[in-house]
């Protein structure tokens, strides 16, 4: 059976954390983590944020293993309004990171918090 996108963000496991893009920054100014855009290199120039890594969604699960060795490390994601980040938090808790949070902020918030 098919399903949308909102049933398929209704059926991801209570487990995935989302912050705002106001906590994720307090938390990342505190905890050293890594701020990981995971929408695609066409939408970066028209809404660029400040010292995100740039996975796109993807390619995630291909590349987060070079860039992020420590399974442990606070991984925080965002993407233009928090569906893709939510969808690619599931993908990084199964492959066995610990401590990973969905920004569920829309894309001028975000940019508003880390471009300042």
């Amino acid at each position: 059976m098919l399903k949308s996108v909102q049933e398929r963000l209704s059926q991801l496991p209570k487990s995935i954390r989302t912050v705002t893009a106001t906590e994720a920054k307090q938390e990342l100014d505190e905890n050293k983590g890594a701020l990981i855009d995971v929408r695609e290199p066409s939408e970066l120039a028209d809404s660029p944020v400040n010292s995100s890594f740039t996975i796109p969604r993807g390619v995630l699960e291909m590349k987060a293993l070079d860039q992020f060795k420590d399974p442990d490390k606070p991984l925080y994601l965002h993407c233009a309004s928090g569906v893709r980040a939510q969808l690619s938090a599931e993908q990084l808790l199964k492959m066995g990171y610990t401590n990973v949070s969905a920004i569920v902020s829309d894309i001028k918030d975000i940019q508003n918090t880390f471009n300042t």
